[in-house]
């Protein structure tokens, strides 16, 4: 499992990465979400790391 957080600002970045981020259901500054990990989300984790601050999370 991955704990996501969204660190950064939607503002200014391009649709597609808003769009990234609302899909991992990210929303707000601060925002955390846990994933499954598998190739699919880190695949779109790694589209917008530069918003995002990823780490392992336990069951």
């Amino acid at each position: 499992m991955l704990k996501i957080t969204l660190k950064r600002s939607y503002i200014g970045i391009p649709g597609k990465q808003q769009k990234v981020l609302e899909s991992l259901g990210l929303r707000k500054i601060g925002s955390s979400v846990t994933q499954q990990d598998n190739d699919a989300i880190r695949g779109m984790v790694h589209k917008v790391v530069h918003l995002v601050a990823v780490e392992q999370a336990d069951k």
